[in-house]
């Protein structure tokens, strides 16, 4: 069977009797409501096992904001797009940018932020360890969308810096992050992959600002094979909670390949957290103490006490810039993937071992404070990165690569995970770009996914929505 739509657990009795209790919240279920396309003739190249329209750390490549949809995507003439429709609409609108993709690199993506204060769309695009183009529309143009021209004179001239602010000439990973008062956030990394720093810029309606670096690459990782010297933190995202409070999970990149059992693995090990309690300028670990400070020579570092929250050697191909979400309450989820020890303490080939063997697990904290790891049974059948959700009831949601779903209820501790929906429909290459602002907008699960190719031949792009419990 393609599809099914079924709730993970069933309902809990609703009352025992008139007026003395209420009905219970439903588990997690998804219902199709269809699909629209972005583009018949996407760009279409397979770079570090990804396209460059369809990665994950994406964030975001699709959002919602006051009743419209925006998506974002690079055409099979390498022009830079963006699109809007009417929340549930058929039609979408698209406005070329003056921007052509330089190279088939698919770290190169598109990623947007909204700037509550101002109401302008900003768009950041193709870099990888080198320069980036920024542009950003007319101010406005997000909070009156229906009374706003969607045309490229919406949209200024594309730049190489933060309106005259450079930030780095190794630049990678844009992530925008709305402030709990309408500011807009960019994270970044600063340097290379095994060797670089995580840094933050905020606008506040007028004018950027770098606020620094807030990562360490140096300092020494022992590990039972070898030691590292310099790393970098890969984030699985970065987000503000009901509350105000900014969390991070992240993992260790090593640099030095001595540190792995063997070199046809991945240098990833552990998963760390920490958060802010003051817009990301000082950085906490778990148990609340100060690790760093953004902006100066006291960074979050792999020496720092209190990071690891989950303990992973090198040699099981832990992936790097997942997933994660805070619930209603604000404590921290996050999906972490690997292969499990049962199945070999050595991974050779990551992508083939991943692919063979590796597993997602739920990892979070509970709310007496303590982490709890459970692992999703359901295989990945892919090297490549899943998406964590969660829904109005703080239902689970895991969308693995080829667009599958699985859920777990609250009420059952999230011990209860199934697959939900298969994805054989959709025919998607792998990883999806979920659009994390409209669960909360419109209570719907919506994700771009792009269609299956080989080589370079352009391939359709969607967009897919499946109603969440009401």
């Amino acid at each position: 069977m393609r599809r099914r739509t079924v709730p993970a657990t069933a309902l809990l009795a609703a009352v025992a009797a008139p007026g003395t209790a209420k009905a219970a919240d439903p588990g997690p279920s998804v219902t199709k409501k269809g699909t629209t396309r972005l583009d018949g003739q996407a760009l279409y190249f397979v770079s570090y096992d990804g396209l460059v329209n369809n990665n994950s750390f994406q964030k975001n490549g699709l959002l919602t904001y006051k009743g419209h949809q925006y998506a974002a995507w690079y055409t099979s003439t390498r022009n830079a797009v963006v699109a809007r429709r009417v929340l549930g609409g058929s039609t979408w609108s698209t406005v070329t940018l003056s921007h052509t993709l330089k190279s088939d690199d698919s770290h190169n993506v598109i990623s947007m932020g909204v700037s509550k204060t101002d109401g302008r769309l900003h768009l950041t695009m193709d870099s990888h360890s080198d320069g980036f183009f920024y542009v950003k529309s007319v101010a406005g143009l997000l909070d009156n969308p229906a009374s706003t021209s969607w045309t490229s004179s919406v949209f200024g001239a594309v730049r190489t810096t933060l309106d005259g602010l450079a930030l780095a000439s190794q630049f990678t990973y844009p992530q925008f992050v709305s402030t709990p008062e309408g500011r807009l956030q960019l994270s970044y990394r600063v340097g290379i992959s095994g060797n670089g720093r995580n840094a933050l810029a905020e606008y506040d309606g007028s004018s950027w600002t770098a606020l620094g670096e807030w990562t360490s690459s140096t300092g020494t990782y022992a590990g039972s094979h070898g030691s590292g010297t310099a790393r970098n933190m890969y984030l699985h995202g970065i987000d503000y909670d009901t509350s105000g409070r900014l969390h991070a999970f992240f993992t260790w990149r090593e640099q030095n390949a001595a540190v792995m059992c063997n070199s046809g693995g991945i240098t990833n090990h552990d998963t760390g957290y920490v958060h802010s309690t003051d817009r990301g300028r000082t950085w906490r670990n778990d148990a609340g103490t100060v690790v760093g400070t953004t902006g100066t020579s006291d960074t979050v570092a792999v020496g720092d006490a209190g990071l690891v929250v989950d303990s992973l050697n090198p040699d099981h191909s832990l992936m790097n810039q997942e997933s994660q979400a805070t619930d209603s309450a604000g404590l921290p989820h996050a999906i972490i993937s690997y292969v499990p020890g049962r199945f070999g303490q050595c991974t050779t080939n990551y992508v083939a071992d991943r692919t063979a063997h590796g597993r997602a697990f739920h990892l979070r904290k509970n709310s007496s404070g303590s982490w709890q790891k459970t692992e999703i049974p359901v295989a990945l059948n892919s090297s490549q990165r899943t998406k964590l959700v969660l829904d109005r009831y703080d239902n689970a949601y895991a969308i693995f690569p080829y667009g599958r779903i699985a859920g777990a209820s609250k009420s059952s501790g999230y011990t209860d995970w199934a697959l939900l929906y298969d994805g054989g429909d959709l025919n998607a290459f792998g990883e999806v770009v979920i659009d994390e602002m409209r669960v909360r907008a419109d209570n719907v699960l919506s994700f771009m996914y792009q269609e299956k190719s080989s080589g370079t031949t352009p391939s359709p792009l969607h967009v897919v929505d499946f109603a969440l419990p009401a």
